[in-house]
C-alpha cells in the first residue's frame, strides 16, 4: 500500500524527480518549496514520511526537522534527509535534530525506495 509522503526541497527539478519516482511506486506525494512552506502542511494531515533537503531558504532542513519534532502529531514521523552533503558532522547534526536517515544526491531511485520501505511503517 502506498504511503503519503511530504517532499521538502527548494529545487523544482529535485521535487519533480523525487515525486515522479515515488508516485510511480504507488505513493501519494505532497510538495513543499522550503521548510517554512512545509510547516503549513503539518496541520493535522497524516503523513507516513517526510523527505527534506538541507540547504533551503527561509528554513533549512535541520531547523525544519527541529520544528517538526516539537509538533505532537509528527514527533515520531520518519524523516529522510536528501542532500548533496556527505560530511559526517552534518549527518550527526541531522541525526541530533531528529532525522531518521540520510540519502545523498544525486540519488538512485531504487535506493530511495529501499530507504522509504525501511523507515516508513
Amino acid at each position: 500500500m502506498g504511503k503519503k509522503i511530504l517532499i521538502v526541497d527548494d529545487s523544482e527539478s529535485i521535487r519533480e524527480v523525487v515525486s515522479f519516482t515515488l508516485e510511480n511506486a504507488g505513493h501519494e506525494v505532497v510538495k513543499a518549496v522550503d521548510g517554512q512552506d512545509a510547516l503549513t502542511y503539518l496541520n493535522g494531515q497524516k503523513f507516513d514520511l517526510i523527505i527534506t533537503d538541507l540547504h533551503m531558504p527561509n528554513l533549512n532542513g535541520i531547523e525544519f526537522i527541529k520544528k517538526v519534532r516539537v509538533i505532537e502529531e509528527y514527533k515520531f514521523i520518519p524523516i529522510l534527509f536528501l542532500t548533496t552533503e556527505s560530511q559526517t558532522s552534518k549527518k550527526m547534526e541531522a541525526k541530533e535534530a531528529g532525522a531518521t536517515g540520510w540519502i545523498v544526491k544525486p540519488f538512485v531511485p531504487e535506493k530511495l525506495l529501499e530507504a522509504i520501505n525501511k523507515v516508513a511503517r
